[in-house]
């Protein structure tokens, strides 16, 4: 679809209550500039009475329903990525008017400068929102954890080592009665938040198995469980969108930052673009791979020697890792093969 017979651009920074409208004419004059409510009831009014036309807004939390809204509409949508706009967010005069101005001046001169995101569907946001439930409670929970320990050091006590499922126990065998008494609502909310999130994990689990069976096909890594699997399928939706499994790495935000010029060529860290909660889930599996659980397989072979030397080469090696089991997971995905863990072709470059 062009950008309609009027030739107009929209450009829409989209705000929590409020979001800032600028509309471009063909020759890129700026013919209005307006105010509307973020709400389905005010876009479907201001824009409903407008001319089909390009609308260019950024990806954020209003996106994915006023993007559609807008679709349903008839308008084209671009949905560009925040991360990949240094002409807005490198500027040193921005606000709100100016961003949607010059989101609908990217969008007019060359759609590509905006690196264009298709968000997911529904039913793949909502498996994401399960995860992500889990993984709140698991982050309080290590919290709590991590309080208790702190406040049971001030008194000479070390909770012995064990599994977070575990600790609510441990914790109240090791500490003196006066100071259980005080610390007793943690140890509750912990046995509490320790069945939670078994029942949450029980429930991805089957959800996983009985709507996205391709998670098993994944779990043929060791390591790499239903959560991670799973976290993997919904994130991607879509393997063929990939021409390469070796894409997959960039788009996770597992591969270095370049920053080159000449003969300099820095070594940076890792881009951290894409979904931050399965590169965390990547990185846990590679560090099970990398530890004494881990089976012996081409990956760790690989990995292991790369950690001597410091906790730095030790880090650099599990991201590398990462790197690789994603690119791993997208292949299995792809080709439907049995992984074997020793000789699996030739293992995919990361």
């Amino acid at each position: 679809m062009d950008k309609g017979s009027t030739g107009m651009t929209i450009g829409i920074d989209l705000g929590d209550r409020k979001s800032h409208v600028c509309v471009l004419d063909a020759d890129g004059k700026v013919v209005k500039r307006d105010i509307v409510q973020t709400t389905r009831t005010a876009f479907e009014g201001w824009f409903g009475k407008r001319a089909r036309c390009r609308v260019v807004l950024e990806a954020s939390g209003h996106s994915r329903w006023s993007s559609r809204l807008l679709l349903e509409l008839g308008f084209e949508v671009l949905v560009a990525n925040p991360r990949r706009l240094p002409e807005i967010y490198g500027q040193t005069r921005k606000n709100d008017p100016l961003d949607a101005e010059r989101l609908a001046r990217l969008g007019r001169l060359d759609p590509g400068l905006l690196h264009p995101i298709e968000h997911r569907s529904d039913a793949a946001q909502l498996g994401l929102v399960a995860i992500k439930v889990r993984e709140a409670l698991v982050r309080t929970r290590t919290r709590l954890v991590t309080s208790i320990r702190g406040t049971a050091k001030m008194f000479g006590i070390r909770v012995p080592a064990c599994d977070a499922a575990q600790f609510h126990r441990k914790a109240a065998e090791a500490l003196t009665d006066e100071l259980l008494g005080m610390v007793q609502p943690l140890i509750d909310t912990l046995d509490e938040l320790a069945v939670r999130i078994k029942a949450c994990e029980k429930q991805l689990e089957e959800f996983a198995r009985e709507v996205y069976p391709e998670t098993e096909q994944l779990r043929q890594v060791a390591g790499v469980g239903p959560i991670t699997s799973l976290a993997f399928v919904l994130t991607i939706e879509n393997p063929k969108r990939f021409k390469r499994s070796r894409d997959v790495a960039p788009y996770l935000g597992l591969v270095p930052k370049q920053d080159q010029s000449g003969s300099i060529d820095k070594e940076l860290g890792i881009t951290k673009a894409g979904n931050k909660l399965l590169r965390g889930l990547l990185v846990q599996s590679a560090q099970y791979i990398l530890g004494r659980f881990g089976p012996d397989s081409d990956l760790k072979r690989w990995a292991l020697p790369k950690t001597e030397g410091s906790k730095a080469a030790k880090k650099r090696a599990t991201i590398g890792l990462a790197r690789r089991l994603a690119v791993l997971l997208h292949r299995l995905w792809v080709t439907g093969e049995e992984y074997q863990p020793l000789g699996y072709g030739t293992q995919p470059a990361a």
